[in-house]
């Protein structure tokens, strides 16, 4: 079907998980293997109503499934009060006031009048709370119209169709005619709030017992990051903590980044090396001077308990969670159970977002139930059959923390516990051998004197990962190799790869050693010559072994093969010979390998470098379309 190479777009029918129809190709050749498709996304033109057909005819975005009849109702009530503000110039105070102009309102399509049963808890709660205003609504309304000007603006995403209604009544009392008629004053409360208080609109809709509990509360809060801040946002807007009993204890040990700015606003450039709990204090009174927060650096934990103990816990009103890892989570979840402490727990990861609130004696807590385990790509995907720019992606992340991270790692916990080695023995499956064998590499076979040492050690590196384990690869399954079942072997997902053969001239391989021999170096604390003429020239000089293919080399073509040979006793006579190479801490002495941190913020630290060579150059091995460095740091 070579007809297909190069075609224009064709619709597709989805048949399967794996399989598509692209509709008749009878006109086309017999198809033989192979091949690759492309997703291609096509414009879309989307179409509204008109605003007065929309009124009439309306439709509804659903946000809230537990009140599918809400919207349709609040569309009503919204166009009463318009016609009401029109008429009065005002707002209704009084739900009853509203009833005629509720009534008054065509039914669609008919033209006759309305004839609904009303929802009372709804328009009361509508009517009562028209002249306030909540700063968390606004973030959600405001965060929804940021999204429309984002797509308006760039054209990708279906934008919201026709109406979206969003309501919090269960914010009010339960239905009960007792608790609207406690409700009903609290519009004349707000009037009566001093003239320019900044929570007149917030009284108006919780009234001012709730306005003056929320000043007064004591809070812990676990994490002051992207979640942290825009809580802490809210609480300072809306009066939280901000009376004479409130208080906010916040708790972050980390320091502010490059990388955080971009999602964590509280935090400008000129904060970054500051400790976060500090600043987004501070920031949140520039806010509002009132705000009484208290700022920590500890890390929670059994060895913090003798800080925050019983009497610290004992005081608070409430515990929030803005944590980004699970077992902190679970931890500040035991200590609200044991203490029985409200816990307001969020987490963010990626485009996705969750909130959970838990309520002593009411609620399950947050350990009670456990997320989905996140899709990973199968090993065997990264290792050897990589078919997406993301696999190739994790590999290069994966290559930088085993040459650049563990290694040190390993050196430093051999030098402060010569006794390790017995420790590493017992750990199960080829565990020992992976990680004595990575001792001795890094203390023996590769360790380098000199930065031309290092040149030198980028070039072989580069020789290995793109052209020799891919010969080998081959070797073991030639282009033609057929499967047992006598399929064509390299088909699906499983793109048959090419070697790359070194060229000090091309740009790509040139990154790659660049960036590894700088890192490699900075592992080791040797002097570095950052000059590409001067690595390039030695590069081209590195005499390299041609390859030769090993017979009875095992490549695993499954997970479950790569798990089973990983669950494999280690040869222990082979182990014994490793530990032998090793030399002893005494003869190591000033010997430092130095774990490198990843950063992929830090243009200057060839981090990002390395990742985006590494990656690309793989993505070469398997025909797979590259990616620049913005989207790789993505």
């Amino acid at each position: 079907m070579t007809e297909l190479n190069g075609c224009e777009p064709k619709k597709v029918k989805i048949l399967g998980p794996y399989t598509f129809s692209i509709g008749d190709t009878s006109s086309y050749g017999d198809y033989v293997r192979g091949g690759v498709a492309k997703q291609v996304k096509m414009p879309q033109k989307v179409s509204f109503k008109k605003f007065s057909d929309s009124l009439a005819d309306p439709e509804f975005v659903i946000t809230d499934f537990a009140k599918f009849d809400h919207p349709e109702h609040l569309h009503l009530y919204w166009q009463a009060m318009d016609k009401y503000y029109s008429d009065k110039s005002s707002l209704p105070s009084l739900h009853l006031d509203l009833i005629p102009y509720v009534m008054d309102i065509k039914f669609p399509k008919s033209g006759e009048k309305k004839k609904m049963t009303f929802i009372s808890r709804l328009f009361k709660s509508f009517a009562l709370s028209n002249t306030g205003d909540i700063c968390a609504m606004q973030s959600v309304i405001g965060s929804i119209a940021a999204q429309e000007v984002m797509k308006a603006c760039s054209g990708k995403f279906n934008p919201i169709k026709q109406w979206l209604y969003f309501d919090a009544m269960e914010t009010y009392p339960e239905d009960t005619e007792d608790s609207f008629e406690e409700l009903a004053p609290l519009v004349k409360d707000a009037a009566v709030v001093e003239e320019g208080s900044r929570y007149a609109g917030q009284v108006a809709v919780l009234g001012k017992k709730m306005q003056e509990r929320l000043a007064n509360l004591k809070i812990f809060m676990v994490g002051a990051g992207a979640i942290g801040c825009e809580l802490l946002k809210n609480f300072a807007m809306m009066g939280v903590a901000c009376g004479e009993g409130g208080v906010v204890y916040v708790t972050d040990m980390d320091i502010i980044e490059k990388s955080n700015l971009n999602r964590q606003f509280l935090f400008r450039p000129w904060d970054i090396q500051k400790h976060k709990s500090e600043v987004a204090i501070a920031a949140a009174k520039a806010m509002n001077p009132a705000f009484n927060g208290v700022g920590h650096q500890n890390r929670v934990g059994p060895d913090t308990e003798s800080t925050y103990d019983d009497s610290f816990m004992e005081q608070l009103d409430i515990v929030v969670n803005a944590l980004d890892n699970v077992d902190a989570r679970l931890y500040m979840d035991r200590r609200c159970v044991y203490y029985k402490k409200p816990l307001l727990e969020s987490g963010t990861l990626g485009t996705k977002g969750n909130v959970q609130v838990v309520l002593p004696d009411i609620t399950e807590s947050y350990g009670s139930s456990q997320d989905p385990p996140e899709k990973e790509i199968p090993i065997c995907t990264l290792k050897n059959f990589p078919n997406a720019i993301e696999h190739t992606l994790q590999w290069a992340r994966n290559e930088f923390e085993g040459l650049f991270v563990q290694p040190g790692v390993y050196v430093a916990q051999y030098l402060s516990d010569p006794k390790v080695h017995p420790a590493y023995k017992k750990l199960p499956g080829i565990q020992p051998a992976e990680i004595l064998g990575a001792l001795k590499k890094v203390l023996v076979d590769v360790r380098p004197s000199t930065f031309d040492d290092c040149i030198v050690w980028a070039r072989k590196i580069f020789e290995e990962y793109f052209h020799d384990t891919i010969a080998q690869l081959l070797f073991n399954f030639p282009p033609e190799h057929m499967t047992s079942s006598g399929q064509p072997f390299w088909s699906g997902p499983k793109r048959c790869p090419k070697v790359a053969n070194f060229d000090s001239k091309d740009t790509l391989h040139m990154d790659f050693v660049v960036s590894a021999s700088l890192l490699f170096a900075e592992t080791y604390s040797i002097k570095t010559v950052d000059d590409r003429g001067y690595i390039t020239g030695k590069a081209a000089a590195v005499e390299v072994a041609p390859f030769r293919p090993r017979t009875g080399v095992v490549i695993h073509t499954n997970d479950s093969e790569a798990l089973a040979s990983n669950a494999a006793e280690a040869d222990r006579e082979g182990l014994e010979t490793i530990v032998a190479a090793i030399p002893s801490v005494a003869e190591l002495k000033g010997a430092k390998v130095v774990p490198l941190d990843f950063e992929k913020d830090d243009d200057t630290n060839h981090h990002m470098d390395f990742i985006v060579a590494c990656s690309n150059l793989r993505a070469f091995n398997y025909s797979i379309p590259p990616a620049d460095r913005h989207k790789s740091k993505g």
